[in-house]
Parts: structure tokens; sequence; C-alpha cells
């Protein structure tokens, strides 16, 4: 049985177990708080550990690597700069959409004041006091140029650990070539183990999904599936808006063609993301699909395609922006204007440090909730249906890779969308 299909089955049997013992026994019933204690808990908190436990590392390989490969893209000119600035722009376009419509529907405001109440203290109970938020000023600016990386990484200060990662990685393209390819080895080795320890945590996903959704539903029944569901639809929303508007404009502005054409070329691809959840394992699929269906010269794919399975992270910014304030809302925790412009800066960031595998940015959401104040446990309540917008926001991810490619080789003067429009009929 494929993997998604045994979380949804973990999913679905947690959350009728969970319901019924809510209904039939009541939330304070002994047999409950036993399993709670003996049996759903720990299954959900295995797994919570398990992602918890490759943040850091994680974070600075994927980052340092990111920055090392920029070595190479300043090398490349004109192409790696445009290639680089479309990733960005539109990632950050992404999350922006994200946090406003999140502040605009407020789907954690459904949360009853009471159910708010008991969930902040169940967790306090099961994992201590929540985090204290992060303060942001001049000395959070200061305080990124981290004096100890280790001391941030056992902290959790994952801003530290960013600039440590980003000095590292630029550091490595200051040395000679054959020392750079040392530590490029060690670094993609790490992100390789890292990626590999994901991957076994997210095989004990049907059991710690079950144990996570049981816990939830258990204690609180139905309070929690409403704002659940309005979360559930806003996240898909706005990938949809993004993809058909925000995307749509950039097509049809940028790479000069209607994107009813366009989306239709990729249909392929994006399949492939949608069934995969994964960037990396879709690589093979577009760069077919960039030089048949679009008509991309190989040189442009093989450049494009490769760095945009790693650092183009539209759908994932978007996600984790609005995934952020909806835990924050739901804990109850405001966010100043200025916490809202971190978040969007940390969902660029860390998107692009996001392994290119399905659940690779469940890990570093925990990382970023700790950050504004909301228990790293709160992961809990949409871990559930994580599976469902991860294929969605893969898609969107792909997307973003396909009209990247195309955007560079036509501002390149080396493809034209004219190969398009003469095999399809024009978009009236």
């Amino acid at each position: 049985m494929p993997l998604h299909t045994r979380i949804l089955l973990g999913l679905a049997v947690g959350a009728a177990l969970g319901l019924g013992a809510n209904l039939g026994l009541g939330a304070d019933h002994a047999v409950v708080q036993f399993v709670l204690k003996y049996v759903a808990g720990p299954l959900g908190q295995v797994f919570l550990r398990m992602l918890s436990m490759v943040v850091m590392p994680l974070v600075f390989a994927s980052i340092a690597l990111g920055v090392a490969g920029v070595g190479d893209i300043r090398r490349a000119g004109r192409m790696g700069v445009k290639t680089l600035a479309f990733f960005l722009i539109t990632t950050a376009l992404a999350s922006a959409l994200g946090l406003l419509l999140v502040s605009l529907v407020e789907p954690g405001a459904y949360v009853s004041p009471a159910v708010r109440d008991e969930l902040v203290a169940q967790y306090a109970r099961t994992s201590g006091p929540p985090p204290a938020p992060t303060s942001f000023g001049v000395e959070t600016f200061v305080g990124i140029v981290t004096r100890n990386p280790l001391k941030s990484a056992v902290d959790g200060d994952m801003l530290g650990v960013i600039f440590f990662g980003l000095m590292f990685g630029a550091g490595i393209t200051l040395i000679r070539e054959d020392r750079q390819k040392t530590m490029m080895g060690f670094l993609e080795a790490l992100a390789d183990v890292i990626s590999a320890v994901v991957d076994i945590a997210m095989k004990l996903a049907p059991y710690g999904v079950a144990g996570l959704i049981f816990g939830v539903t258990a204690l609180f029944g139905f309070a929690l599936l409403a704002p659940l569901g309005v979360y559930v639809g806003l996240v898909l929303g706005a990938l949809a808006l993004h993809a058909v508007g925000t995307m749509g404009l950039v097509i049809r502005g940028l790479v000069g063609v209607s994107p009813r054409i366009f989306f239709s070329k990729i249909r392929a691809a994006l399949v492939t993301a949608f069934s995969t959840s994964s960037s990396s394992a879709t690589l093979p699929t577009n760069l077919l699909v960039g030089q048949q269906n679009l008509g991309i010269p190989p040189r442009i794919c093989g450049f494009v395609y490769p760095l945009g399975a790693t650092m183009c992270m539209n759908g994932t910014a978007l996600f984790e922006g609005i995934t952020v304030i909806f835990l924050c809302q739901v804990f109850g925790v405001a966010l100043s204007l200025g916490q809202m412009a971190v978040v969007i800066a940390m969902a660029v960031l860390t998107s692009v440090g996001a392994a290119a595998v399905p659940g690779g940015s469940i890990p570093l959401l925990v990382g970023m909730l700790t950050m504004f104040g909301v228990p790293g446990e709160g992961i809990a309540v949409i871990i559930g249906i994580d599976r469902i917008l991860d294929m969605a926001r893969t898609a969107v991810n792909v997307l973003g890779d396909h009209v990247a490619a195309a955007f560079v080789a036509r501002s390149e003067g080396l493809w034209s969308p004219d190969f398009l429009k003469k095999s399809v009929p024009t978009d009236r």
C-alpha cells in the first residue's frame, strides 16, 4: 500500500476512534486518558521528535548548499541572476499572498476561547509551557549574527543557523576548487543522510498521525474540525489563486503565451508532481516536458530545472506562511506587522531549505512555530491532513519551475512563445 494511502488510513482510523471516544466516553474518562498517555501520545511524540531532530542539520545543509551553488550560478552570468531572481520573487509573492488571505479569513478564529484555553493547557501539560515568542527589532537583526552556531542549533535559534549556513556556503565559493568539491560533497552527503532520516520518519507517519489525530479528536471532538476544514479550503484556494492568478499573469506577461496553452503543455509534469509529492521525483518528467512539449533548449532545461527542484518553492512558502499564522491564531498568539514580515522571510528561506521529498517541509515548520510562541507539538493539529496539501503545493512548485525555464529561455533569446502558439489553437 502506498505511503500516502497508509497516512490517510491512519488519519481516518485515528479520527474515528478519537471521535468515538469523545462522544461515547468523554475526554476525561479513565480509558481515554490511559490510551492518550500510554499509546496514542507516545506514538505521536516519537514521530514528532524524529522530525524535530533533523530540523537544524537540514536547515544548515540545505542553505549552505544553495549558497555554495551560487558560485556556479555567478559564473553562469545573466542566466543565473535571472533564474535566482525569478525563484525568490515569485516565492515571496506566494508567501505574501498566503499571509494576506489567512489574515483576512482567520480560520483559527473559528476555535472557541474555551477550546483554545484547553488546547494551550493540554500541550503545556504534555510538553511544558509554550516557548516564549521571539521579539523582533534592531536587536533581532544583530542577533541573527550568531556567536556560536552550535549553541544556536541547541537553542533552536533558526535565524542563527540560517545565517551560519549562508556564511558557510559563501565561504565555500571563495576557497580552492578542489576543496570546494570536498566540502560540497560533504554537504550533499549530509543532506542525503538527513533526507533518509526524514524518509524513515515518514514511514512512521501512519502510526504517528493516527496517534496525534486521536489525541486531538478524543479531547476536543468536533470543535477543531470546522476550523481545520476552513484551513484546508484556504490553503487549496490560495494555491489555486497563485497558480492561476499570479503565475497566470507572469505566463501571459513575461512568457508571452496564454496560460491555458501553457498549462496544457505541462499537464504531465503537474500530474506527476501531484501524485508523487516530490519535486526531485518529478525532475526527469520536468526535463522531458520542458524539452519536448515546451521546446525549451536542453542547455536551459539542464540549468533551470535541477536548480528549481531545490529553490523554486512557491507552493511550499505559501503553505508554510498560512500554516504558521493559522496555528498562531489557534493558540491565541497575536503577531505584529514586523513579525508577519519575518514570517514571509522565514517562509521563503525555509522553503528553499525544505527537502524535495514528501513531507519535507514539516520538520522546518516545527522549528518556525517555536519562534512565534507556538509549541512544536501544535503541528499535530494539521499534520494528519498534510498529505493532500503536500500534493497540491508540490504541483505549484513544479509549475514555477516550468514558468522560470520559459522566462529565462525567452529572455536569453533562445526560445519563442511561437513554438507553443503554432501547435495549439489561439486562446480566444
